[in-house]
């Protein structure tokens, strides 16, 4: 009997030892696979770059064995300025911030966040303009020179037949501020996201003036990622892009999930988020891949509104080989 209790014991302490040793590996796998990854956005409020924060939250990232941490800017040229400082790994950008690779910017677009550029609009005051030809001269507000809301409204005054500097543009930084100079009278109208303007016109502090539904080829998002990251940890590449293409099947497949996780994160109310996402939803990629006509629409875009003296060529632009294989 003694001997068969002493067996026992013996059996107890070795199983003891396994499962404190499978705990230690179990906790060296967490920690091996929390391996984190710096993401910027462009700007904190836009539903363009919720996705993070689904992916985050319903683990996408995890999965990959990514740890995320954010930081949003006021602009895409201050996010830029981030990856350039190595602050940052991965950058969820505009498309027309392309251009800042053929200027030296140390990255490369890696996916194809978003087409047409559905997401955003100019609004002016209740009793501003009434139409887009009587913006010739006016002050419109963007966050940063060089970024997309800057790209938007030169784009704007070129279509219109006044050149890129038609339009006063005045780059003013965060959006509550623009919006204050906009009531002040300071400037005529802001271009914003969707979500804010959908907002504005709820509450009667603004009216739409212009959508940019018309531009078909176009990469409104792309995602960036440092030069230093592709070459030193280019896994860590693929699989932030597997959980954002998944966190974007994900929103797709869950509106009611996707509305809660948006509106809390860019503090809209309920019904201006589900309004935003029915939008919005179908400007975003389902794989990131490239399309060569968007392309071809930007390299134009970046000579006729004085960005770049020639068009470049497209393949020192981006690459397609981190994309997941669906």
């Amino acid at each position: 009997m003694q001997k068969s209790v002493a067996s026992r014991s013996a059996l107890y302490s070795v199983a003891a030892v396994l499962m404190f040793a499978a705990g230690l590996l179990g906790f060296a796998g967490c920690a091996a696979a929390a391996e984190k990854i710096r993401v910027g956005k462009a700007v904190p409020e836009a539903f363009s770059f919720v996705p993070l924060d689904i992916g985050v939250r319903k683990g996408f990232f995890s999965r990959q064995g990514l740890e995320v941490e954010s930081t949003a800017f006021a602009g895409d040229a201050r996010m830029q300025q981030g990856m350039a400082s190595d602050s940052l790994d991965i950058g969820l950008g505009s498309g027309p911030a392309m251009a800042f690779i053929v200027k030296g910017a140390p990255i490369k677009a890696v996916a194809a966040m978003a087409g047409p550029p559905l997401l955003l609009a100019i609004v002016v005051r209740p009793d501003g303009p009434k139409t887009v030809a009587e913006l010739k001269g006016k002050k419109i507000s963007v966050s940063t020179a060089g970024s997309l809301t800057y790209f938007l409204v030169s784009e704007t005054a070129r279509r219109q037949g006044w050149g890129p500097k038609g339009i006063e543009i005045v780059p003013m930084g965060a959006m509550p501020g623009q919006i204050a100079a906009m009531k002040r009278g300071d400037i005529d109208g802001v271009i914003t996201d969707v979500g804010n303007a959908f907002q504005l016109e709820k509450y009667g502090a603004a009216r739409i003036l212009l959508r940019f539904t018309d531009i078909k080829d176009f990469h409104i998002h792309v995602i960036f990622a440092t030069n230093k990251i592709i070459a030193d940890d280019p896994q860590a590449v693929r699989g932030f892009l597997k959980g954002w293409f998944d966190t974007i099947a994900f929103m797709r497949a869950n509106k009611p999930d996707t509305v809660a996780i948006a509106k809390e994160v860019t503090n809209k109310d309920e019904d201006v988020v589900a309004r935003v996402y029915d939008e919005v939803m179908p400007m975003f990629s389902d794989d990131g891949k490239f399309n060569p006509a968007a392309l071809a629409t930007l390299a134009k875009s970046y000579v006729e509104l004085q960005y770049l003296p020639t068009e470049p060529d497209p393949a020192v632009l981006y690459t397609e080989q981190f994309l997941p294989k669906y």
